[in-house]
């Protein structure tokens, strides 16, 4: 519950989760059936980048700000960029994941927005207190994947991506998946985790291995572990990912490595773990 978002918004990590994002909506929207996106760490919905909390730490600026500064992208990275655009409330903003979905939603969609802050519930409520499909709830982010799946829409796509901040929880997005995925099978799953240990991350990939999902790992580290400060590793797991996003995050991952790094090391591995493709 001490975890603002305020602090960490627009860095290398949020863009490279959002672009997961984005994409994967996109191909939601590719057929006229509705759909429901569950965000459970929904955060605020946009953030001031001008803030004093982003003053405080300003990682916006070796994420989405040499990402504004760089010229020609490839085209998965240009979408979520034209997203970011739309979804923002003007130049010194970064739209978090509700604000991306809300943008994307049709007529038919449907949204469900968790928070479990008490200011950042409030924050968020205002925000979308009369959008049409948009519901914002004060709950535990891993209550809401037990009490909100399957949706009645039996399309769609659940986020969850925990603050890192608290033990275990790499063992709570296996479970949330092995849960989420046992009363909803068909269901997008995109999971976020910051890499701070190897070996935890090693626990975690065998963990997902025991699934029975098509599991896609997508991680980009913008220096070598040894050379950096802070976070300098995360990661993205999507289960039953949609067709092309594979590609498109190979794409997107090699321009956003040479961009984002700050020394020797920087990478984007995309791999296939588990399931059957």
């Amino acid at each position: 519950m001490n975890y603002r978002h305020a602090f960490h918004a627009g860095n290398f990590a949020d863009v490279w989760k959002h672009i997961a994002l984005v994409l994967s909506l996109d191909h939601l929207r590719l057929k006229e059936a509705p759909f429901r996106v569950l965000d459970v760490f929904a955060g605020i919905g946009t953030y001031d980048l001008s803030s004093e909390e982003a003053a405080r730490s300003p990682e916006w600026q070796d994420g989405i700000g040499r990402l504004w500064a760089a010229e020609n992208p490839p085209a998965p990275v240009q979408r979520y960029l034209d997203l970011v655009a739309a979804a923002g409330d003007g130049p010194n903003t970064y739209p978090g994941s509700p604000a991306l979905v809300a943008e994307l939603l049709r007529y038919q969609d449907k949204a469900l927005f968790c928070e479990l802050h008490p200011i950042d519930f409030e924050t968020l409520a205002a925000r979308f207190e009369r959008a049409r499909g948009i519901k914002v709830e004060r709950r535990d982010a891993w209550e809401a994947v037990r009490a909100h799946l399957p949706p009645v829409e039996r399309r769609g796509l659940v986020l969850i991506d925990p603050p890192f901040e608290r033990p275990g929880e790499f063992e709570r997005l296996v479970e949330a998946l092995k849960d989420g995925l046992s009363r909803w099978a068909t269901g997008t799953y995109i999971l976020w985790h910051a890499d701070k240990d190897s070996h935890v991350t090693g626990e975690y990939r065998r963990a997902l291995a025991e699934t029975e999902a098509r599991l896609l790992i997508a991680d980009l580290q913008v220096c070598a572990p040894h050379e950096g400060q802070g976070l300098v590793s995360a990661g993205v797991t999507i289960a039953n990912p949609p067709f092309g996003l594979e590609e498109a995050l190979r794409e997107a991952g090699g321009y956003l490595a040479a961009l984002f790094a700050r020394g020797s090391g920087a990478k984007a591995e995309i791999a296939r773990i588990s399931g059957r493709w």
